[in-house]
């Protein structure tokens, strides 16, 4: 595909259909949707191998977990909400150009299929009652709803191609406009957000202006995409998407939960083209399955970092989890009014149970790169061949040798918010070796969310930042939680359960399908006594010292690529480092050291 035109084709990916994907037929319909006939038409893969089957004697909840890298489908018990069988399958990025990030959205579509497949395989006569959808937000798709057919790939929410744009906003913009949208949607002009992304999507992609006048163009994130299909495709299929994710795409309103005139007008994109917004915990279709004739219902839909929320049971304000997926996100409940962030953080919706019920909201701080720095050691540098050498080799140095690598691979997310900053290794001596270059990844995914976990406590008092729970890919690693807890200064907690994410979704399909009950639930009782605490252990001088290496690191990766954007970014460093700020955290550190004792930072 040429990267300077693109056609309408945006992908020859196979997908499970009932014609022969590679003659790129148009009639990418979906349903019905028969199990039996799943293995017959997948064409250059295979699926898992075959687990014993098991029994399960109580209905089950699926949940549809389509992250960056990877897609998967697990079932869980309806009583107890423990895991009894999944599917996994890597997600394939590709990369047309530097700082472009898409997926193939059929690939997307397959591989939540098979996953289902082979998943509800490994259940002897599985009693599935609901399936629940969790996803990568602002990640956009444009499809033919005639067709079926994606215009392009999807463009991935770290994607970076409409940074001038946003830049050009940014400076042209009047003060007084920005502030208005930041008000309304809870974020700033920024790439990372949906609405540049369709907009690049309309003004690029060929065939796209004449089916938007045509109104055969639809618009929609991952679970858009999935829900569409799963419930009929081009045969009837249902275009909507929730709360939390259309929160996630700058054309929302907090207030309203509806899209908004002035943001739409401000993007320049038509309406007719969004999905209906729904509640996180609603009937939205039904997925036809040889398991169940009449379909089983999706009853559930969240972003991936707000089911993660609900997930770790953070139901109360102040509530706070961090999860370390390809990014890292941290979370803060903060009850059923929206909280305005003056340090870099984004207001957000953090679910609706139901659409009858008031919304909760939640203050966030993205790190744009966690995981995925983990991915570029072994896959660009070849420092390590797998991921799960990180913990071994990082422990066999005792520090990064004074090493700092801040990972601007696409700019800085919060809260810096500049996306001219570039990724930079400072402080290499000839004594540094790959341990130290390990170590040092690890610390900087650490030491940006310590950043955000700062600016959380100015913005919002309440947020409880004594205690960390976390999960995604990374939290496996001990070192890695004991340096979040000694960088941070806090209490890192580990939950046993690994399907954070998935379970989010789960919870709120079994809520609208009346196998749960947020209100009256007692799992966090069950899950607290299996968790797993990291306290700090280093002495507060180290701290302060790597703190302040950390903050020069960062100075030298911002406005990298364009000198004449230093000054905007300073205006956040300058915010964010202010000795107000820093006076607080100084004091945040304090009441730790207190709370811990000294012995414990020995």
């Amino acid at each position: 595909m040429q990267p300077d035109r693109y056609s309408a084709a945006a992908s020859t990916g196979a997908v499970v259909v009932f014609v022969d994907m590679s003659k790129q037929d148009c009639r990418r319909s979906l349903v019905p949707i028969r199990t039996s006939v799943f293995c017959s038409v997948l064409q250059g893969f295979q699926l898992l191998p075959m687990a014993q089957v098991t029994e399960v004697n109580v209905p089950l909840i699926g949940a549809i977990d389509q992250g960056t890298s990877s897609t998967r489908f697990v079932l869980f018990r309806s009583d107890t909400f423990l895991p009894v069988a999944s599917a996994y399958h890597e997600t394939k990025l590709v990369l047309p150009k530097s700082d472009w990030y898409e997926i193939d959205a059929h690939q997307i579509l397959h591989d939540a299929l098979e996953c289902i497949e082979t998943a509800c395989a490994k259940v002897a006569n599985p009693d599935l009652r609901a399936i629940g959808i969790t996803n990568q937000r602002e990640t956009i798709v444009l499809w033919d709803k005639e067709t079926g057919k994606a215009f392009y790939n999807a463009i991935v929410w770290c994607d970076n191609r409409t940074e001038e744009r946003a830049e050009h906003l940014n400076r042209s913009l009047p003060g007084s406009v920005k502030r208005k949208v930041t008000r309304k949607s809870g974020l700033p002009i920024h790439p990372y957000f949906s609405a540049l992304k369709i907009r690049w999507l309309l003004e690029n992609v060929r065939g796209v202006a004449e089916a938007v006048q045509q109104e055969r163009c639809l618009a929609g994130t991952i679970d858009c995409w999935l829900i569409w299909n799963l419930t009929g495709g081009p045969r009837n299929g249902v275009h909507a998407t929730d709360v939390t994710n259309a929160s996630r795409t700058l054309l929302m309103n907090l207030h309203t939960l509806k899209w908004d005139s002035y943001l739409l007008n401000l993007f320049d994109i038509p309406v007719h083209i969004l999905p209906e917004i729904k509640s996180c915990s609603e009937l939205y279709g039904h997925v036809k399955l040889d398991i169940a004739a009449k379909g089983i219902p999706i009853y559930g839909c969240l972003g991936d970092q707000q089911a993660a929320l609900v997930g770790q049971q953070c139901y109360k304000p102040g509530d706070v989890k961090c999860t370390y997926g390809t990014g890292g996100f941290i979370l803060c409940n903060t009850g059923e009014v929206p909280v305005s962030s003056r340090h870099g953080l984004l207001t957000t919706v953090a679910y609706q149970v139901g659409p009858n019920n008031p919304p909760c909201y939640a203050l966030e701080g993205s790190v744009a790169v966690a995981g995925g720095l983990m991915r570029w050691l072994q896959d660009n540098l070849g420092v390590i061949k797998s991921v799960d050498e990180i913990e071994e080799l990082a422990s066999s140095v005792p520090n990064t040798a004074g090493v700092y690598i801040v990972p601007a691979f696409a700019g800085l997310y919060a809260p810096y918010w500049d996306p001219s900053a570039r990724g930079i290794i400072c402080g290499l001596t000839q004594a540094a070796t790959k341990a130290h270059l390990v170590r040092a990844s690890l610390e900087s995914v650490c030491f940006q969310t310590y950043d955000i976990m700062i600016a959380m406590q100015v913005d919002y008092p309440k947020a409880h930042l004594k205690r960390l729970r976390v999960d995604g890919k990374m939290v496996k690693d001990n070192l890695f939680l004991q340096l979040q807890s000694d960088i941070a200064f806090t209490t890192v907690v580990r939950s046993k359960l690994v399907e954070g994410t998935a379970l989010g979704a789960a919870l709120m399909a079994a809520s609208g399908a009346d196998l749960y009950n947020f209100k009256k639930s007692d799992l966090a009782e069950l899950w607290n006594k299996h968790n797993e605490h990291f306290e700090p252990k280093i002495k507060s001088e180290e701290r302060d010292k790597r703190l302040h290496l950390w903050k020069k690191a960062v100075e030298k990766a911002m406005g990298w690529i364009d000198e004449s954007k230093v000054e905007v970014s300073d205006l956040i460093m300058n915010n964010l480092f202010s000795p107000c700020l820093i006076g607080i955290a100084a004091g945040i550190s304090a009441i730790c050291f207190l709370h811990f004792g000294s012995r414990k930072c020995r």
